[in-house]
């Protein structure tokens, strides 16, 4: 099952927590304003959270007031983002990027999920080394969409790889061109499944005890359940 079908199946399973999704995107988007300004022509890391919570069907109303509270209209909580890494069960490499306004709390909380399900955290750099900083855009197959025609667009704007599935296309670049390739997408009327700046995993860890694929499953529900956690990256096949 390629990388694709897991974007799907996640996506499904966002859509029975959407008021937790809601809040993650809102909190990112409030605080690249914050930090940006409002402005998403001018701000990219706006953009790109405008994007992510567009792409799970967060309403406009929503997204305009999380701009409107990080640009000073109302309370602006102070978030930091701090990331975790660790090992799940079976020695899962596990990344764990949060959005805080609690550091202690949001500690006490990873450490503990980790614990119950047979992982542990570890110091920072502790498995990010078996990662690649990459951006990452799924575009799913559909009738109108011709393969040499996407992958010119992407590769003209400096895309380093596309890998065709049945369901779709990844789209693959090095961080800095990742703006440069999402824009030439959507100006050709791409749509997209997920689109963001992802850590890739070098290798990948299979499970073959189900006690620990109960585990490995259970910590991720965790953390996906957890407000201030934002992004999850693992190796787990």
């Amino acid at each position: 099952m390629g990388r694709i079908h897991n974007i799907i199946n996640r996506k499904g399973k966002q859509d029975a927590k959407r008021a937790n999704v809601f809040t993650k995107h809102a909190r990112a988007i409030t605080v690249a304003a914050k930090e940006g300004g409002p402005d998403p022509e001018y701000n990219a890391t706006l953009k790109t959270a405008i994007d992510k919570a567009k792409a799970d069907n967060m309403p406009n109303d929503n997204i305009d007031r999380a701009i409107a509270k990080g640009s000073g209209v109302g309370a602006t909580d102070d978030y930091e983002t701090i990331t975790y890494e660790g090992y799940g069960p079976g020695g899962v490499a596990v990344i764990v990027h949060t959005l805080t306004d609690n550091k202690n709390r949001t500690a006490g909380n990873v450490r503990y999920y980790f614990d119950k399900n047979g992982g542990n955290l570890g110091t920072s750099g502790c498995v990010s080394f078996m990662f690649d900083r990459k951006g990452q855009i799924f575009v799913e197959t559909s009738d109108d969409i011709s393969e040499d025609e996407i992958m010119e667009v992407a590769l003209e704007a400096g895309a380093e790889d596309i890998i065709t599935e049945e369901v779709g296309y990844e789209i693959l670049t090095a961080p800095e061109d990742f703006n440069a390739v999402r824009d030439a997408l959507q100006k050709k009327g791409y749509a997209f499944i997920s689109a963001d700046i992802k850590m890739l995993p070098q290798t990948t860890t299979e499970l073959t005890d189900p006690s620990h694929i109960k585990q490995m499953e259970k910590l991720i529900d965790l953390l996906e359940e957890d407000d201030d956690v934002q992004d999850i990256y693992h190796n787990w096949e």
